[in-house]
């Protein structure tokens, strides 16, 4: 069993900057992948970045989100990071970090929702325009 809590969500200004964390509790040693996700309002979720945090840190990310978010651990992998920078008001969403130990014959991780087991409450991230 993992837990983890989402912290750090707020209210930005376009183009401003936030960083939101996910403090993991638990099994953390068998976590594989990690990820967050967001879901706006009548919108399905959807994935936002993912990272293998087993080795090689391999991180993964949205197209819409490439070169403005950055997913990162800290190293014993009880936290995880997402610096969100150059926010749009399409970023406006509950963002939920997730989490899984499958090893599914790969160094890298999928932003699918399908392949996480474990999931935060959410925090909610508001850009404004």
């Amino acid at each position: 069993q993992v837990q983890l809590v989402e912290s750090g969500g707020g209210s930005v200004q376009t183009g401003g900057s936030l960083r939101i964390s996910c403090a993991a509790s638990g099994y953390t040693d068998s976590i594989h992948c990690m990820g967050w996700f967001r879901q706006a309002p009548g919108k399905e979720r959807e994935g936002v970045a993912s990272i293998y945090v087993v080795r090689d840190s391999n991180t993964r990310y949205v197209d819409s989100v490439k070169g403005r978010f950055t997913i990162s651990q800290d190293n014993d992998k009880n936290t995880l990071y997402l610096q969100m920078n150059s926010l749009k008001p399409e970023d406006t969403a509950m963002y939920y970090c997730a989490a899984d130990f499958t090893y599914r014959g790969r160094n890298y991780c999928m932003t699918l929702s399908n392949e996480y087991k474990y999931w935060g409450q959410g925090t909610q991230v508001t850009v404004s325009s």
